[in-house]
């Protein structure tokens, strides 16, 4: 249903297109007069009253508390979506900003990483320039089209940290274009309109997150003036982009739920579709425990540059990692002795290593990842009383 609506609004506006070249009118004339006359405004008031409806999408949760949580979340994206599409819209003089951190979350945020977005003219070239620090991991990527779209954001090009070259002060720089360069370089295409950056953290605390700049090469890169146009077109794709994103993340949630306390393998096309990165396999699902019940969870880390696991609420947001203990990973985890790992989900400590806290909650979804792993072993899952945890074998 979501392909097709996509399918429709893409075939409108370009069947607007055609009627504004028949009449003589351009984009920037149309915005003009939607601006001028407030219609502008009144769409992005509407696609967020319509947004709603995602806290109401089939298998949602409607107690008072979830439904609390999905507004804030809805208003979470909206300061996300200005601040991508109004504030840092200009690809003329892109700015890398965090689109998701501790205050905005969607899609499973990653509490390891430090998420970073740049908006991008696949016709133009760029430079990214950097400290690598000592951060674990770190990738860059380019996407089609934008979060703001309603679409898929396939990817255009990758480029890994580990194939960075760097000088030997730390410092390093990156081509970003459709024609191969020599050195570091970031492949786009003609319609590439996004970089996505990821750090990933072993330890938050001790390591220091790569210091980056990212500017136009091949022309002006001042920023524009404030235009009709760009408002225009940054109000509507602030607010496509919390109702598409909400109603995406509703399904993925109410999807999870055929297979509620397991983790199974997710797809991966379906991942890099939604903006993933191609080097993490994920295990997303979803959780509901009586309060007397916990979560075990059994793995065996393959050789890998990292693995973690999460707890998030229904919405797919990551539980608040400031102030509890909501996920786990390859230097946080307590071993076992034979190098595998057991975590337990539960509503109280059971007093055993790497207790993953539900905060209250009685239900949400989780993910697991390994990151650039040698092998793909499944989790194993069951659900056993809270009282039993310390005699599991």
């Amino acid at each position: 249903m979501r392909k097709i609506a996509v399918g429709l609004l893409s075939l409108f506006r370009k069947v607007l297109l055609f009627w504004y070249g028949l009449t003589g009118k351009t984009l920037e004339d149309v915005a003009e007069q939607r601006i001028v006359s407030g219609r502008s405004w009144e769409e992005f008031c509407d696609t967020l009253k319509a947004a709603g409806a995602s806290l109401s999408f089939p298998g949602a949760p409607r107690d008072p508390f979830s439904q609390a949580e999905g507004y804030r979340y809805l208003t979470r994206l909206t300061r996300a979506g200005l601040e991508a599409f109004v504030e840092f819209a200009d690809p003329k003089a892109p700015i890398l900003h965090r689109v998701a951190h501790e205050t905005v979350k969607l899609g499973a945020d990653n509490p390891d990483n430090y998420y970073q977005t740049a908006r991008i003219n696949g016709a133009w070239d760029y430079e990214i320039t950097g400290q690598r620090n000592s951060v674990h991991y770190l990738s860059f990527g380019t996407q089609i089209g934008h979060y703001g779209e309603g679409g898929g954001m396939p990817p255009s090009g990758f480029l890994e940290g580990s194939d960075i070259h760097v000088e030997s002060d730390g410092s390093f720089k990156i081509i970003l274009s459709k024609d191969r360069r020599e050195g570091n370089w970031l492949p786009m295409a003609e319609n590439s309109g996004t970089l996505i950056v990821r750090q990933t953290f072993l330890d938050r605390e001790a390591e220091q997150p790569a210091q980056l700049e990212i500017r136009r090469l091949d022309g002006d890169s001042h920023p524009g003036h404030v235009t009709p146009r760009l408002i225009d077109d940054g109000l509507k794709s602030a607010s496509t982009l919390v109702a598409g994103a909400s109603l995406l993340f509703a399904k993925w949630a109410r999807d999870f739920q055929n297979h509620s306390n397991e983790l199974p393998m997710f797809d991966q096309e379906v991942s890099n579709q939604a903006g993933g990165d191609p080097n993490i396999n994920y295990y997303h699902s979803h959780w509901a425990l009586a309060p007397d019940e916990a979560l075990v969870i059994d793995a065996v880390p393959p050789e890998c540059d990292h693995w973690n696991f999460q707890l998030n609420n229904y919405w797919m947001e990551s539980l608040d990692y400031r102030y509890y203990t909501i996920h786990t990973n390859k230097h946080l985890a307590s071993y076992r002795p034979d190098g595998s790992v057991r975590i337990v989900v539960a509503h109280e400590d059971p007093g055993v290593p790497n207790w993953i806290n539900t905060v209250g909650h009685e239900s949400g979804t989780m993910c697991f990842r390994w990151i650039r792993a040698a092998n793909k072993p499944q989790p194993q899952t069951r659900v056993v009383k809270l009282a039993d945890v310390k005699s599991l074998a």
